[in-house]
């Protein structure tokens, strides 16, 4: 049996048909069971190539690589990019916030990728006050929404731009980017990437005026062959060749766009439309919150009760109990939302389920 090292070197490249499947990335199933897009050479090129001029990405940059790089962001925004422009990748195999900073200042890291929880952990580590920043030129977050207190105080500590935008598996990733040299506006994804169309839709399909919540639908060179294997649910993603994301949105009159929530994470109380995005905005403000979840559960009365999980910062004073804690996050948030909006109960948990991105995944959340 012949061994690797004995093996014919071969120095041709294979050619590739740009629409020919280049690999097949499965949904993190956040909200369901993950489905397998099918991405093609063309899509992670283009992508690629899009997020080096984004971030103007460059050989004399040094990227973070804690992203995983089986998953989507990490692969084209992290990876993909920089072996594109000839950066440097650093790599970190597990995300530890200590070994995160160390790797900062170590090798000199001028972009940061990361989901928010990474941003949260960082951020709230002892180390990171006397830790060498000085070279972070730039930071990206995806994956799941930025909440906008974390965004200032990213940008305060670091004296760095922190770009937050809006990407799916079945989009390469990115579509929607607040960019360096564009319009930036905190708590939006910002505007259409090159190669990326973006509308917001009624269920029909029909646009809806600026200002107007809809579904975001996606068109364009980034968007998948399809699922693996599933001409069903291919066909209901893609009608009439805009993806449908499955995310409530709306575009403003500057063209920049704003996620509201996942489709599948409004919670219908009493007849209201309630998105929890917006209240996890403002436990976030709260002192002692470092992290939050908010999940409706049925309810006889109100169809279903708005319930909001939180992981409470290190060494938040709790010597008055977790109910006045809980009564205190409550009250917090009743000040600050419509009276049909402010969770009902406020849990406190150790930390909240996250999958091997960092992200929360709410269907794993039982309260």
């Amino acid at each position: 049996m012949a061994t690797l090292a004995a093996a014919e070197s071969l120095t041709e490249v294979s050619p590739a048909e740009p629409d020919a499947t280049a690999v097949i990335l499965y949904t993190s199933g956040t909200t369901g069971r993950p489905k397998g897009a099918e991405l093609t050479h063309q899509n992670l090129r283009s992508n690629a190539e899009a997020s080096q001029q984004m971030f103007s990405t460059g050989p004399g940059d040094v990227t973070f690589g804690g992203l995983p790089f089986f998953h989507i962001f990490g692969q084209t925004c992290a990876l993909n990019a920089s072996v594109f422009s000839g950066a440097c990748v650093t790599l970190l195999p597990r995300f530890d916030p200590a070994k995160a900073l160390e790797i900062i200042e170590r090798d000199k890291v001028t972009i940061f990728m990361g989901v928010p929880s990474m941003y949260v952990a960082i951020l709230r580590s002892p180390a990171v006050a006397s830790t060498d920043k000085s070279t972070l030129r730039v930071a990206v977050s995806g994956g799941s929404p930025l909440p906008v207190e974390i965004l200032h105080e990213f940008e305060r500590e670091f004296q760095a731009t922190l770009l937050e935008g809006y990407g799916l598996s079945e989009t390469s990733p990115a579509v929607c980017f607040n960019q360096l040299d564009g319009i930036r506006k905190p708590g939006s994804v910002g505007t259409p990437i090159k190669g990326a169309q973006l509308r917001i839709v009624d269920p029909e399909g029909k646009d809806v005026p600026d200002g107007e919540l809809g579904e975001i639908a996606v068109a364009g060179e980034f968007v998948m062959k399809g699922y693996w294997n599933n001409p069903e649910a291919t066909a209901a993603a893609i009608p009439d060749g805009w993806f449908r994301t499955g995310d409530i949105g709306r575009k403003d009159e500057d063209g920049v766009f704003f996620i509201v929530d996942r489709q599948k994470d409004m919670i219908l109380r009493g007849g209201y439309n309630v998105y929890p995005r917006e209240i996890e905005e403002v436990l976030y403000e709260h002192p002692a919150v470092a992290e939050a979840a908010v999940v409706g559960v049925a309810d006889e009365a109100m169809g279903e009760e708005i319930v909001a999980v939180v992981a409470l910062k290190d060494g938040t004073d709790l010597s008055a109990g977790e109910e006045a804690m809980a009564a205190s996050i409550k009250a917090f948030a009743k000040e600050r939302v419509a009276a049909y909006k402010y969770p009902r109960r406020v849990v406190i948990v150790d930390a909240l389920p996250k999958g091997p991105t960092g992200k929360i995944l709410k269907r794993e959340i039982t309260v």
